[in-house]
């Protein structure tokens, strides 16, 4: 079958950094399915990776994590899916990607595919929307039937900010407040429902004061954490929760003591790395945010177009999203 990897960790700049490869087809055992991939959409994650995760001795990595496809055939022990149906998901960080012909991967972190969007519409989703619903339920427990609180989503324009602000606005009573920087991502933060826009190249103080907003109850940040925290402290809330996706180099939650500020990490791959006991609620989410699209209640995130799914389009892929200019979800689609 196949796939792109890579066997060295090298800037996205050089041939060898993702290269076209041919690999053995898996079989499914257990609660593996076996999926042949129809479409993928590129993550931070997936750079990340690559720079930093060395591959296997004398053998490749695969990245990719989102992914829709069509199961081909199921392990002994799968219960929620059969060959033939359509699915979507987001991965497992410990093993081989979806950017590959056909993958492996656990059904209790598999969704069935919404039935409203085509295969690269809806390979938009799936990894951000986890990060989305995991870290406003599962980590901040938002009030969702309080429309006294207010929340503050930095870096909102992004993959995952575009589904928090969807997912916001119709399952909560928050007001929302996103920040993005140019006028593009202003206007698609409006769309999606944001009900303040604030510039996150300015203080956050100085444009809650121009606003008049007051301090929130829940801070987001899904980039430039480190950068912004100074002026975290000043606009939360005492007794406010603030959550993170980032990875800063370091990060001083000192300053929230005075105001007894609780922080929350989200990783969206926590629950397979650890084979948690409620792993299949991943599985729970997907079909979830699914049954939302379908309703009409979420549009897809979907931003670029980046062409098949093959190692130059997977390197100018990379690339675009290392200048964290991306307006929602760059995805690739076949072989």
């Amino acid at each position: 079958m196949k796939a792109i990897g890579y066997q060295q960790n090298l800037p996205v700049s050089n041939e060898l950094s993702l290269q076209d490869i041919e690999l053995e087809m898996p079989t499914a055992h257990g609660h593996d399915i076996l999926v042949e991939v129809k479409a993928v959409s590129v993550n931070p994650a997936d750079f990340k990776i690559r720079e930093s995760m060395p591959a296997p001795e004398g053998e490749y990595k695969v990245l990719g994590f989102d992914a829709t496809g069509v199961v081909k055939s199921v392990g002994e022990n799968v219960s929620l899916f059969k060959p033939g149906d359509k699915v979507w998901y987001a991965g497992d960080v410990t093993r081989s990607g979806s950017n590959a012909q056909f993958q492996l991967v656990d059904e209790r972190i598999v969704g069935k595919m919404p039935t409203t969007l085509s295969n690269f519409e809806a390979a938009a989703l799936p990894l951000t929307s986890l990060t989305a619903w995991e870290l406003l339920f599962d980590r901040l427990n938002v009030a969702e039937k309080d429309d006294s609180k207010s929340i503050l989503v930095i870096g909102a324009a992004g993959g995952v900010g575009s589904i928090m602000v969807q997912l916001l606005k119709q399952r909560t009573k928050l007001k929302i407040i996103a920040t993005a920087s140019r006028a593009e991502t202003t206007s698609w933060l409006e769309d999606l429902g944001a009900d303040t826009i604030i510039n996150h190249r300015n203080l956050l103080s100085e444009e809650f004061a121009a606003k008049n907003l007051g301090e929130v109850d829940y801070v987001v940040s899904l980039n430039n954490t480190a950068q912004h925290m100074p002026e975290i402290v000043k606009v939360i809330k005492p007794q406010g929760k603030f959550a993170l996706i980032d990875d800063p180099e370091t990060l001083d939650i000192v300053p929230f003591k005075t105001k007894c500020v609780s922080v929350h990490w989200e990783l969206m791959f926590t629950r397979s790395l650890f084979k948690t006991d409620d792993m299949q609620e991943q599985h729970v989410i997907l079909n979830n945010v699914a049954a939302m699209i379908d309703e009409g209640l979420i549009k897809t995130t979907f931003g670029e177009h980046f062409g098949t799914i093959n190692a130059v389009n997977l390197r100018k892929a990379h690339q675009h999203l290392e200048t964290q200019t991306a307006k929602g979800k760059v995805v690739l689609e076949g072989f």
